[in-house]
């Protein structure tokens, strides 16, 4: 479920905006979540951006 705080974030967030969003620090993010295949990412040229929504869907898919 999304609450108020995402709000704050743009629709398509920065490897940096990803990784607070989700508690994580940028080098966390990129060895934990950023290397999986499975999460949905929107190309912009070479730069990667993801939805608040693609964040959750892969982490409650991720969870055991």
């Amino acid at each position: 479920m999304v609450n108020k705080e995402c709000f704050s974030f743009p629709y398509l967030l920065t490897r940096e905006q990803a990784s607070r969003f989700l508690g994580l620090d940028p080098k966390s993010f990129d060895k934990y979540i950023r290397s999986h295949s499975e999460l949905n990412r929107f190309m912009i040229g070479r730069q990667e951006r993801y939805t608040i929504k693609s964040l959750i869907n892969f982490i409650e898919g991720q969870s055991v």
